[in-house]
C-alpha cells in the first residue's frame, strides 16, 4: 500500500465501512439535526434510521457540514502517520461548504499537502471518483496524478435523479419557489441532474413512468457513442423501485454492469424519501 498518498472523503459518498477499511479511505461525517438532536451521518445515524425518523417528523431535519477542526484534526493525524499529501474528494461545492472546509484545513497543517477534488454531485457519482483515488493511492500514484485522472473521468460521468416531492429541495434552499410553484401547479416529475455543481431541472415531465424512461434514454444515447459504461441506481428508502431500475437496464443492455446505492440521510433530507436517481460512468 502506497503510505505517501491518503484519500479523504466525506460521508455523502455513501461508501460501505468495510470498502473504506479495505482500501484505506478516511471518512469525515456531515451531520444531521432532528429537533434539538444532532447525528452524524453513517456514524451515529443509519440510513434505515434516518427514513423511519423522517416518517414521524414534525419538521424537515437540518443538515451541516463538518466542522474544519474536524478535518484538521484527521489531516493532522495522516501526517504524524507518514503520509506527504492527501487527495480529498468532497460533494458539489455549490450545494454544501464541507469541500471549503477540507481546504481551509489543509491550508492550516503543516508537513501534508492537502489536494482538493470538488465532484460538483454526490452520492454514488462521488464515491465512484473516491474509489478510483484509492485504487491508485495503493497502487504508488502521487495526489497530482491522482487528481489529473479524477478530472478526466468528470467528461464521462452523468448522473440524473427524480424526486417524489419537490417540496424538500425548496425548503432545503436548493430548489428556486418559481421552480417549485411550476412544478406543482403542473404536476410534473421533473428530471434533475447537476450543472456546474447546483441542483438544476433537466427536463420536465409528467408521470415517474416517463421521467424514469426518460433518463434510461440518456443512458441508452451514450452507450450508443462508444465504450464501456457502468451505471448505479440510487434510491431514497425506495430499494424495490431501484430494484425494478436496475432489472430494465440489466434486460435492454445486457453489457452494462448495474449496481444499487441509496440516497443517506444528508442528501436524503433534501429530495426525500421515494427519490430515484441513476448515474453512469465511461470507464477509461
Amino acid at each position: 500500500m502506497n503510505k505517501s498518498v491518503a484519500v479523504v472523503t466525506d460521508s455523502t459518498a455513501y461508501i460501505p465501512k468495510d470498502i473504506c477499511n479495505e482500501l484505506s479511505i478516511e471518512m469525515v461525517p456531515l451531520n444531521v439535526v432532528f429537533g434539538e438532536k444532532s447525528y452524524q451521518e453513517e456514524i451515529d445515524l443509519t440510513t434505515d434510521q434516518f427514513y423511519e425518523e423522517m416518517k414521524t417528523a414534525e419538521q424537515l431535519p437540518k443538515t451541516s457540514q463538518p466542522a474544519i477542526g474536524d478535518f484538521v484534526t484527521l489531516f493532522e493525524r495522516l501526517a504524524k502517520e507518514g503520509y506527504k499529501q492527501v487527495v480529498t474528494i468532497h460533494l458539489s461545492s455549490k450545494i454544501s461548504g464541507t469541500f471549503q472546509s477540507a481546504m481551509s484545513a489543509g491550508e492550516m497543517v503543516e508537513d501534508i499537502e492537502v489536494l482538493g477534488f470538488d465532484t460538483e454531485v454526490s452520492c454514488a457519482p462521488q464515491g465512484y471518483y473516491v474509489l478510483e483515488a484509492a485504487k491508485m493511492a495503493n497502487a504508488g500514484e502521487d495526489g497530482y496524478t491522482i487528481i489529473e485522472k479524477l478530472i478526466s473521468l468528470k467528461e464521462t460521468s452523468k448522473a440524473y435523479f427524480m424526486v417524489d416531492d419537490l417540496n424538500h429541495l425548496h425548503r432545503g434552499g436548493r430548489l428556486s419557489g418559481a421552480q417549485l410553484l411550476v412544478g406543482n401547479l403542473l404536476k410534473i416529475k421533473p428530471i434533475l441532474h447537476f450543472e456546474e455543481g447546483s441542483i438544476v431541472p433537466y427536463e420536465k415531465v409528467r408521470t415517474e413512468k416517463k421521467a424514469l424512461s426518460r433518463i434510461v434514454q440518456l443512458l441508452e444515447e451514450d452507450l450508443n457513442k462508444g465504450g464501456n459504461f457502468i451505471a448505479t441506481v440510487i434510491h431514497a428508502d425506495n430499494l424495490e423501485g431501484a430494484k425494478q431500475l436496475q432489472a430494465t437496464i440489466t434486460e435492454r443492455f445486457n453489457d452494462v454492469t448495474v449496481d444499487i446505492s441509496y440516497f443517506g440521510p444528508v442528501i436524503g433530507t433534501h429530495l426525500g424519501a421515494g427519490s430515484l436517481g441513476l448515474s453512469w460512468q465511461k470507464q477509461n
